[in-house]
């Protein structure tokens, strides 16, 4: 599929995750089969676009094309300066963030938020269109509530103001991250526009992929926290769309590998200090489950230096085999108590 004038190479995309969807996480996971990734959102305000957390989201350096920048934000003179901004630091695409149920972003009015506001959520994606000659994406909920489902409506909005794809999590901003995807609501948001339409919502295997690009019609899936830790579920879906059957999943000795050069390019991008700090979170994700974990993960997260880190996980796998990290035995479905809190899409 393409998103303007950029041929994708497959239709398995990674969700923008806020602390999650770095630049070394989106590389490793379109080395790993992802045809499609999105930055964490950046802030419109451009007070914060000298910030180091805000450089950091919009660093692309060596990423794989497109490159596709996420802004947040409630004014569209500023969030069309955003997209001006980001285009000009190298953003191939620029995505409108209408998704995210973080109070913290509804509370000034941006995310999720935008949804209760039609007028105000339009006038957005025109300006920010209208400022910027790559294509401009949208991602977005059902709506406020269930009972206020308006996604169908402002999605028709969005491609009458120039949207070249919209992105739909199934669940309203009230939901956040409980109970069930809307996948009815996606295919009723795929029958009304002609623009491609991404199905985002608790899809965590390459069974499920399938099912969801058949019940929505959806052009695309977006895969979001169940790659946290399991990033090579892109190439899995990915084979099981093409061939109908299953990928072998990793050997321990390659989830020993590719967690390693996660981790290299991770102290690289952050700096030995909030590297260590912000790897924690990455290594519990991998980890989960593995035999050995829980006992020395408290004496992990005491850690303070990378050597340290790679030297401790090093250990772990030299005396202890993790779980069968196929499609079907990786533990999404328990890991949703420890996720469903996060601020992902």
């Amino acid at each position: 599929m393409n998103i303007g004038p950029h041929s994708l190479r497959n239709n398995v995309f990674v969700a923008p995750m806020a602390g999650v969807t770095d630049r070394p996480f989106r590389q490793l996971c379109k080395t790993l089969g992802a045809g499609y990734a999105v930055s964490e959102m950046a802030a419109s305000n451009p007070r914060l676009w000298t910030s180091v957390k805000t450089a950091r989201r919009t660093d692309h350096a060596g990423e794989m094309e497109p490159r596709a920048v996420q802004i947040a934000g409630a004014d569209p003179a500023m969030m069309a300066e955003a997209a001006r901004f980001n285009v000009g630091r190298g953003a191939q695409i620029i995505d409108i963030n209408m998704g995210c149920p973080a109070k913290k972003v509804c509370n000034v009015m941006a995310g999720s938020a935008l949804m209760a506001d039609e007028p105000l959520a339009l006038s957005i994606i025109e300006a920010v269109a209208n400022a910027v000659a790559v294509p401009v994406t949208v991602k977005m909920r059902t709506g406020p509530t269930r009972a206020q489902s308006n996604v169908v409506r402002l999605a028709r909005l969005a491609e009458s103001a120039g949207a070249a794809m919209i992105a739909v999590h199934g669940r309203s901003r009230a939901c956040g991250y409980a109970g069930h995807a809307e996948y009815d609501t996606i295919a009723e948001v795929k029958r009304a526009v002609r623009v491609p339409v991404v199905a985002n919502g608790d899809i965590d295997s390459p069974r499920k992929a399938r099912a969801v690009l058949d019940h929505t019609g959806a052009d695309a899936v977006m895969i979001g926290r169940a790659a946290q830790g399991r990033p090579w579920i892109f190439r899995e879906i990915v084979h099981f769309l093409a061939t109908g059957e299953d990928l072998p999943g990793p050997t321990p000795d390659e989830i020993a590998r590719l967690l390693r050069a996660h981790l290299v390019d991770h102290y690289a991008f952050y700096g030995e200090f909030a590297g260590v700090r912000s790897a924690r979170k990455h290594v519990g994700w991998y980890l989960h489950g593995m035999r050995g974990w829980s006992e020395r993960r408290d004496r992990f997260n005491r850690i303070e230096t990378p050597d340290e880190q790679l030297a401790a996980i090093d250990d772990l796998f030299a005396t202890e085999h993790p779980p069968e990290a196929s499609a079907d035995a990786c533990p999404v479905a328990a890991n949703e108590r420890h996720f469903v809190r996060r601020k992902v899409a």
